[in-house]
């Protein structure tokens, strides 16, 4: 039962985060040298000389998801070990799906400091100190949450919903729109056509 807990967790927490990273990163080495570095001033102009905007999207989307991923592995290292045994969770009172609520709440940590990057590169680029200050908010926001730890999945909850409402706001920053998202979801989009076929 404990490498079963061991590896659910795991992709749990981190499977989102290696479908991303397949998808959209692998396949160009020079996304994979941003999303360990993190940062690049000179990159912009490598990635698209003609346009800034969307190298700058590009950017903050990937580093975005290499500090999550880097805050996901740091946040879960400790923990993950600790279901391989020897011992019973939840033996003296606690919750007996402390790994499980641990893995649920790394997997929103490594969304939301994507979605954070997103929004925090755009706040900086159009000079939006409201948006700076609401990223800001935000991720105290959900660091306090952690410190509840509390029997009912309350924190875990609240870290969600601000998660779903910050994806939102993440995917209109980066010029998504209704009418893309449904022609995505119906596989209309001939961005998205272009990608699927590249991806094969």
């Amino acid at each position: 039962m404990t490498l079963v807990m061991f590896f659910g967790c795991s992709f749990i927490a981190f499977g989102p985060a290696l479908a991303l990273y397949l998808f959209t990163i692998a396949t160009e080495p020079l996304r994979i040298i941003f999303l360990i570095v993190g940062r690049a001033s000179e990159g912009l102009k490598i990635l698209n000389p003609e346009e800034a905007a969307p190298s700058m999207r590009l950017l903050a989307y990937v580093s975005g998801l290499g500090f999550g991923i880097m805050s996901g592995v740091f946040s879960f290292v400790n923990t993950l070990p600790n279901s391989l045994g020897p011992g019973t969770v939840g033996i003296h009172g606690d919750s007996p799906h402390f790994f499980l609520n641990s893995a649920f709440m790394t997997l929103v940590i490594i969304l939301l400091h994507l979605f954070w990057g997103v929004i925090f590169f755009d706040g900086c680029e159009k000079k939006k100190w409201h948006t700076l200050a609401l990223v800001l908010v935000t991720h105290l926001l959900v660091s306090a949450l952690t410190f509840l730890n509390s029997r009912s999945s309350v924190d875990l909850a609240s870290a969600y919903v601000i998660m779903v409402l910050t994806g939102v706001w993440a995917f209109f920053v980066s010029g998504g729109s209704c009418r893309s998202l449904k022609l995505c979801l119906l596989c209309q989009d001939k961005d998205f056509l272009l990608f699927s076929q590249r991806a094969r």
